[in-house]
């Protein structure tokens, strides 16, 4: 059995589908590489950011509802995605972060690395985290590439039963390697996105599922066949596991592990440009073949979203 290597994307919750592209293309400078429509719910869009390619472990993604319920980030759920940028650019992240208003905390040292906490404007906890990564920034985007996002450095779990959540992450070949208080780190063997930390936090009020919350997260597997492996290993584990189903940009299987979290393991491939060239990625609306022919009625139903730095 192949370890994950890592987070492949995180799936989150919005309000205005334009605030989402205008935020986490301007501001952010993260690429649109995808904009389609949740597969499961196709009265809403599903928005897709990343790399220049939207390259496993720099990519997350968004449902946005118009006139979504507020959620509450709490135990059984996600309660902060990070991603790296380099090191001397966390006063650069700081200035820009404030002068669009957003509440930022004071940048804060949590194992040996400094960490800056936001969140964006539905309240979603975001984390900027110093360091390197193997990814390379978007050349083309607004912010300069010295100081660019580069991906994922991990996520934050607010579990139910951390212990539980503890022996799922080591299933999918993470290691805890360090503790500090409330915080469990555990890492991956890859070289992106390789760090989850759980949290043991008793008191805090259990999540609720709405705007400004993470849905799930996803880890990485290379093909199908060892996706399917996995699906069986974590049956007999006793977890239940979704049949395999097809993302058009990867494979996907799902199961909420103890700890209340719903986890995703999606393939690597085939990634974001089998219906758009690298130049054009997130430019239209792609639909999957089964939805083809509802085109005329899906976009009459969805709210117009304009080009990113229209």
């Amino acid at each position: 059995m192949i370890n994950t290597a890592g987070i492949h994307h995180v799936t989150s919750i919005a309000s205005d589908p334009q605030r989402n592209v205008d935020f986490y293309t301007d501001v952010l400078g993260l690429r649109l590489v995808k904009k389609t429509v949740n597969f499961d719910d196709t009265h809403t869009y599903h928005l897709y950011y990343g790399d220049e390619v939207g390259t496993p472990g720099t990519v997350l993604t968004f449902f946005p509802f118009e006139n979504g319920r507020q959620g509450r980030v709490g135990r059984g759920q996600t309660s902060a995605t990070a991603f790296v940028v380099p090191e001397g650019s966390i006063e650069y992240w700081t200035d820009r972060l404030e002068s669009h208003d957003l509440e930022v905390d004071a940048p804060r040292v949590r194992f040996d690395e400094t960490v800056v906490p936001f969140r964006d404007h539905d309240g979603q906890p975001l984390e900027l985290v110093a360091g390197t990564t193997d990814v390379d920034p978007w050349d083309d985007g607004p912010v300069p590439a010295e100081n660019a996002i580069r991906g994922f450095h991990g996520v934050t779990l607010e579990s139910l039963d951390p212990d539980q959540t503890g022996r799922v992450l080591e299933t999918l070949g993470y290691e805890p390697v360090e503790r500090d208080g409330e915080r469990t780190r555990y890492r991956a063997s890859g070289d992106r996105a390789a760090v989850v930390d759980v949290r043991e936090r008793a008191d805090t009020p259990q999540g609720r599922q709405g705007v400004g919350t993470v849905h799930h997260v996803a880890f990485r597997v290379p093909d199908e066949e060892t996706q399917l492996e996995w699906r069986e290993r974590l049956t007999d584990s006793g977890l239940r596991v979704t049949p395999q189903k097809d993302r058009q940009y990867f494979k996907s299987i799902y199961f909420r592990e103890p700890g209340g979290v719903l986890f995703e393991i999606a393939t690597d491939g085939p990634g974001f440009a089998r219906d758009e060239s690298e130049a054009e990625l997130g430019t239209d609306l792609k639909l999957p073949p089964w939805l083809e022919s509802d085109r005329e009625r899906l976009e009459e139903r969805l709210p117009e979203v304009g080009s990113p730095g229209r």
